[in-house]
């Protein structure tokens, strides 16, 4: 099913009805989403995030939340994005975006990283990804096109590795198709994995139930459900 976000952002559309006791005005940028990411996070959790949008998340988590932060190329304890003059060539995450240090961070060897991944050690990990199915599989690492580079990296350790998977990713292609799908038609990096669906439009929580929207953001439940083929379920409890 096809449908236009820019339309709906000229109209000023405004969702009228609640999910989950939670709607605004305007769709989220991709900050406000990383914002909303961060704030989710339980304090206390070890977190990996992917390469791509969830990397933003890192600039909101809070000192309270006492957060550590892994990236798969060998270290814990990651800091947000390095700027200016705290940059360090030799320091950076899985994207190869130079990161700062927070007190007490460590570095090891990338196999112990991934030993940390694999062995169910991370409580949450972020993920970009191209389509999720309402039962949770993961398509993050290749389109099927001929020409594309696949590049699966650790994201299947991730996804299977991890506690809870959250995805950020835009709910729409640039044709107005839903990513979040029945069944994914993209190679799956993971089965059944995807429990929370963050999108500037709205979140998602995937349960055994089915697809639970948790709150919209620049459009009303009512709308986002005429414009997805999946079924909708709204969340009042918000959980």
């Amino acid at each position: 099913m096809n449908f236009s976000i820019e339309g709906t952002r000229a109209e000023g559309t405004r969702a009228e009805g609640t999910a989950g006791g939670t709607e605004t005005g305007d769709r989220l940028d991709k900050f406000q989403l990383a914002e909303l990411v961060a704030r989710d996070i339980a304090p206390g959790s070890y977190v990996n995030l992917g390469i791509g949008q969830p990397t933003l998340v890192s600039n909101y988590l809070m000192p309270e939340q006492k957060i550590t932060l892994h990236t798969e190329n060998g270290m814990l304890g990651m800091g947000p994005q390095a700027q200016g003059s705290q940059i360090d060539g030799d320091l950076i995450n899985a994207g190869k975006i130079p990161v700062t240090e927070l007190p007490g961070a460590a570095y090891f060897h990338h196999a112990d990283s991934f030993a940390i991944m694999r062995g169910g050690h991370l409580d949450v990990c972020v993920l970009g990804a191209f389509q999720v199915s309402a039962s949770g599989d993961l398509a993050n690492w290749h389109t099927g096109a001929a020409d594309a580079i696949p590049a699966v990296g650790g994201a299947m350790d991730l996804a299977t590795g991890a506690k809870d998977v959250y995805v950020m990713m835009s709910l729409f292609t640039r044709e107005g198709l839903s990513k979040l799908v029945r069944q994914c038609t993209y190679p799956l990096t993971g089965v059944g994995c995807v429990t929370r669906v963050y999108t500037n439009e709205a979140v998602f929580l995937l349960k055994e139930d089915g697809v639970h929207v948790r709150e919209t953001h620049g459009i009303s439940f009512e709308e986002l459900a005429a414009v997805m083929d999946v079924p909708l379920i709204r969340d009042p409890a918000g959980t």
